[in-house]
């Protein structure tokens, strides 16, 4: 790929959003997200990313995003920088396509738009899991694992005292799913 052929992709795909920043280096600003694609000095090297959170919001998933990057985002990688929680793409410009920079960057806003969800519930069920498991080990049921739980919310060691009626019961109605859902799934 020329810088060329990267400048009339990126007016291509973002118009009059993308703005040169200095030689070999663009932005596209939307109201959605801001997403920088620069070059090396030499620009034999191409890089674009696109912030995704704070990093202390994405400090509880570090695992998660770490072992995402090794399964699940392809040619992508979460990256962490001043600060920020980045989705980053890198490569070398000689041996890039218009297609594959196109397809990319679609990659890239789709982790943009999950954000931390995907995340999130990930890590989110891979606790329940080692509850289920922990459960199973103590030789405890389904329904009385769901007890314990109820019990923990009522005694604020799980959730917020302060939380109404409404709030723990929608909570507890989750959790009930979810367990539901992974006890015969999990092993002890």
């Amino acid at each position: 790929m020329t810088l060329d052929e990267l400048t009339s992709t990126l007016s291509a795909l973002f118009g009059e959003q993308v703005q040169s920043l200095a030689a070999g280096s663009f932005q596209i600003e939307t109201p959605q997200f801001r997403l920088l694609v620069l070059l090396s000095d030499d620009q034999s090297w191409l890089r674009v990313l696109l912030p995704i959170a704070p990093a202390q919001d994405a400090e509880p998933y570090w695992e998660q995003l770490l072992e995402s990057n090794f399964d699940l985002t392809q040619e992508t990688r979460y990256a962490l920088h001043q600060g920020v929680l980045w989705t980053v793409f890198q490569h070398s410009m000689a041996g890039l396509s218009i297609e594959d920079l196109q397809s990319v960057i679609q990659r890239l806003l789709a982790l943009r738009q999950q954000g931390l969800d995907e995340i999130f519930n990930t890590f989110v069920d891979k606790r329940i899991r080692q509850i289920v498991q922990g459960a199973k080990r103590q030789g405890q049921s389904l329904e009385a694992t769901m007890q314990t739980l109820d019990r923990f919310y009522q005694e604020g060691v799980m959730g917020d005292l302060a939380m109404g009626s409404q709030s723990r019961s929608e909570t507890m109605e989750a959790w009930q799913r979810q367990l539901r859902r992974l006890w015969d799934e999990v092993e002890s």
